[in-house]
């Protein structure tokens, strides 16, 4: 990035770290939520320079929030309803602390993960196109949402690259391709994109097509899950990426329902694949970090925070989402 791209990018985080001190509650929680707050409180753990000496009680009352919510099987959620999605973000939040006394609730957090993951104790053979997926909760269906948090958790918190979970995942994640040759589900395609889960998207996207933030979720799920960088798998879904680069819509649709998310989900993605350059498929080189950060400096509202003014799905009209969202992908392009 240019140093005064650099420089404005910055500004933008402490500007919209600025905003999220105003909106802790008294409890230490963001929107009265457990995945909210580990979200708002890695942007600040994970800013450039780290939380401000002013920061301090703000990060432990939002921690000791997300501690508060700890269950005996290991999961964090305020309820048992989305306790996957929560457990995954709050890993995260506490994996970014770098305090070792978290070390045992971690550990735990991951035993439940595992226990999540679709397989042989539901009655799931390899065989069926759901095992080795990770969902909201222990009883729902999986998707690739949910599978790249829990992956993303899992890497974070260091979880033994041997352990079976990794394995298991893949097939989920192979399936969850356009990519005939590695996924063996009769709809497959062969554009190398990601789709929701496998053989069907939820509205508004459409069908079995592939669209961006999957593409991204699968694409550095692939790598979390100790996949090669040259694989073709791996080089499939990147190729996607490279033919529909772009920031203005969710790439392969014309929507911008979740938009907020993709840019999160794309920049962790761009991160892991460790190119500063994407070249589109007209041959057009993008420094993707220079595209993101300007593409959400503009978009920044003149409070510091983030808002999806063309979407509310998702909660993507909560401005405590959408900036945790937008700051943790700013503080991805500053790395």
């Amino acid at each position: 990035m240019s140093p005064q791209l650099r420089g404005d990018t910055g500004k933008a985080i402490e500007h919209g770290l600025a905003f999220l001190r105003t909106r802790q509650a008294a409890n230490g929680s963001w929107s009265k939520s457990v995945g909210v707050t580990a979200l708002d409180v890695r942007g600040f753990l994970e800013s450039p320079n780290g939380p401000a000496k002013q920061d301090g009680p703000l990060v432990a009352r939002s921690i000791a929030f997300i501690l508060g919510k700890r269950h005996p099987d290991g999961s964090i959620s305020e309820a048992h309803v989305n306790s996957g999605y929560n457990t995954s973000t709050s890993l995260l939040a506490l994996a970014a602390t770098r305090d070792p006394k978290y070390r045992p609730v971690i550990e735990a957090g991951q035993a439940y993960l595992k226990h999540i993951q679709i397989g042989e104790s539901e009655g799931y053979g390899p065989d069926k196109p759901w095992y080795g997926g990770i969902g909201y909760s222990d009883d729902d269906r999986p998707d690739m949402s949910n599978q790249y948090l829990a992956l993303q958790a899992l890497k974070a918190t260091a979880l033994d690259p041997k352990d079976p979970v990794w394995q298991r995942a893949l097939k989920f994640v192979n399936r969850s391709q356009n990519r005939s040759e590695s996924n063996d589900q009769k709809w497959a395609g062969n554009d190398g994109g990601f789709i929701y889960m496998p053989g069907m998207n939820t509205a508004p996207f459409k069908g079995t097509e592939s669209y961006g933030t999957m593409t991204s979720a699968g694409l550095v799920s692939l790598l979390y899950a100790g996949v090669d960088r040259k694989d073709p798998r791996v080089q499939d879904a990147f190729k996607w990426i490279r033919n529909h680069y772009t920031l203005d819509v969710v790439p392969g649709t014309e929507r911008k329902d979740g938009i907020y998310y993709f840019y999160y989900a794309f920049a962790y993605c761009m991160g892991a694949y460790g190119d500063a350059t994407v070249t589109d498929g007209k041959g057009r080189p993008h420094n993707w970090r220079e595209d993101l950060a300007r593409k959400l400096l503009a978009l920044q509202r003149p409070d510091g925070s983030w808002i999806n003014t063309d979407s509310s799905m998702w909660w993507q009209d909560n401005p405590d989402l959408v900036t945790a969202f937008s700051v943790n992908a700013l503080n991805q392009t500053l790395k």
